[in-house]
């Protein structure tokens, strides 16, 4: 599954280990996440969606 957390991530200037507090997760799992080497839980999913004010189908698509 592909994402643009990264990109997203830094428009809003901030930090893996920022995101990773604000969804609760270790930074590791942020930058597997970002690295596409996890697909998160569909209620992790959904937690970053909101966390960017966005749908999940803005962040997250098939291969």
């Amino acid at each position: 599954m592909k994402n643009n957390i990264a990109e997203r991530r830094a428009g809003r200037r901030w930090t893996q280990a920022d995101l990773a507090a604000a969804l609760g997760v270790s930074r590791q799992t942020v930058i597997s996440i970002e690295r596409e080497k996890f697909d998160p839980s569909l209620p992790l999913a959904f937690l970053i969606a909101r966390t960017f004010d966005c749908a999940i189908e803005d962040i997250f698509t098939a291969d």
